[in-house]
């Protein structure tokens, strides 16, 4: 997938992998938008990104708000038409330090669902279609290794990304042979503020940088193609700038 010209949207864009994603797509040629809740961090990095001559937005907005789904996709393709990538990077841990099940208050859980579940799903919803119609499009859905082990105190976060990878192969069995392609991609573990509110005690050296990982997370998407739709991608294994053998 040549992604010059092609319009991005990046949700949790304001810091982290989001905010690496948005830079790295930008530097391919992409219009860019990028989403947060924090409308000054937002706009901040949409407006250095510009002073460096490329194309970049910024939207403020909760994509665990149902009421915002629908105007967020509208102002996005009004800044850069429809959108043919769409990166589920926006994420929750729920409460910190993380607590067990037992300690877990079901509207935390809840909480956690809503943005980490039920968000990605109303926004491809509202976007989906779109693709659907233009018979081409990639969706991304940004996991973690909580979706495949059980960690104790990761039960929230845990449960949403085992759904939210499950999420992205059923919409890929029920969009097959339309154009529209989904990635599951583990970033691994990332010097992030979320990492360190997760486990303080982390050596930051130890853990990968996001402007590698987005690079790597960039590959997979113009290499979409190599992939099974639905599949899940341990964005270590990715060598930038070299698709990866499905």
């Amino acid at each position: 997938m040549k992604l010059e010209g092609k319009a991005v949207l990046v949700t949790g864009a304001s810091r982290g992998l989001g905010e690496a994603l948005m830079e790295t797509f930008a530097r391919k040629g992409a219009r860019v938008v990028g989403v947060s809740r924090n409308a000054d961090e937002m706009e901040a990095v949409a407006s250095r990104l510009r002073a460096r001559g490329y194309e970049a937005h910024a939207l403020a907005a909760d994509v665990g708000d149902k009421e915002a789904i629908h105007p967020l996709v509208g102002a996005a393709s009004a800044l850069v038409g429809t959108i043919d990538v769409l990166v589920h990077n926006a994420s929750t841990l729920g409460p910190t330090p993380l607590p067990l099940l037992l300690d877990t208050a079901c509207e935390d859980l809840g909480q956690v669902l809503e943005v980490n579940l039920v968000g990605p799903f109303r926004l491809t919803k509202a976007i989906a279609g779109a693709m659907v119609l233009r018979g081409g499009g990639v969706v991304v859905h940004v996991t973690s290794d909580a979706a495949v082990s059980a960690y104790p105190r990761w039960g929230a976060y845990g449960v949403s990304k085992v759904a939210l990878e499950h999420l992205g192969r059923i919409w890929a069995a029920e969009l097959e042979g339309t154009g529209v392609r989904f990635l599951n991609v583990d970033p691994g573990e990332m010097d992030t503020v979320m990492h360190r509110d997760a486990i303080p005690e982390a050596d930051p050296s130890t853990l990968a940088r996001p402007r590698d990982v987005a690079a790597r997370l960039v590959t997979l998407v113009e290499s979409v193609e190599a992939h099974p739709s639905g599949a899940r991608v341990d964005a270590a294994r990715v060598e930038v700038g070299r698709p990866e053998a499905a």
